[in-house]
């Protein structure tokens, strides 16, 4: 039975680890038309183990995936622990700020089924209680609309457009900035 830093209804949320590559970057190579052209997760094993080892080992990175829970029949719930999607807080800093930037994704298998939107929230909260941040910011491109309706989901508030934010394939992308505090 898998341990989840947090569970709900659906799904439960867990760090990465090595032995994660397989089912990761399968399920990343099946989703590149959903990705493309906002994301580019790890699709062989050893891209795999370089994004993973930054998530484990560098503190100012913390990274979850989100897998799936079998609920029986009976109401009785298992853990098949199908990986979902995944969600990373990165540039973490503490001290006065207590804040840190989201990245997400779901596979493509579970998009639509509300199973990012459940693990977004777990996360939010893992972040605000567990560790103790009080600012979380998602920046997303303008033309990613459904990353754009899980961080509305999410309650997460727009601030601000940032031009030539963020280098990704081969060029600067402008981002909307998002952001949540933990007193709302």
């Amino acid at each position: 039975m898998t341990e989840y830093l947090a569970e709900g209804p659906r799904v439960g949320i867990r760090p990465f680890a090595l032995t994660d590559a397989a089912e990761f970057t399968a399920r990343a190579r099946e989703s590149g038309r959903l990705h493309r052209p906002w994301l580019f997760p790890p699709t062989d094993a050893a891209a795999f183990e370089a994004y993973a080892r930054l998530l484990v080992e560098d503190p100012t990175k913390h990274g979850f995936l989100v897998c799936e829970r079998a609920v029986g029949t009976d109401g009785a719930t298992g853990t098949d622990g199908t990986i979902a999607g995944f969600i990373n807080i990165n540039n973490v800093v503490l001290g006065g700020f207590r804040s840190g930037a989201l990245g997400y994704g779901a596979f493509a298998h579970a998009a639509g089924r509300g199973l990012m939107s459940e693990g977004l929230g777990l996360v939010v909260r893992y972040a605000f209680g567990t560790l103790g941040l009080h600012r979380l910011e998602i920046n997303v491109q303008p033309g990613n609309a459904g990353s754009i309706a899980l961080a509305r989901r999410a309650g997460f508030r727009l601030e601000g457009f940032s031009p030539d934010f963020l280098f990704i394939d081969g060029a600067w992308r402008d981002h909307q900035r998002w952001a949540l505090t933990a007193s709302g």
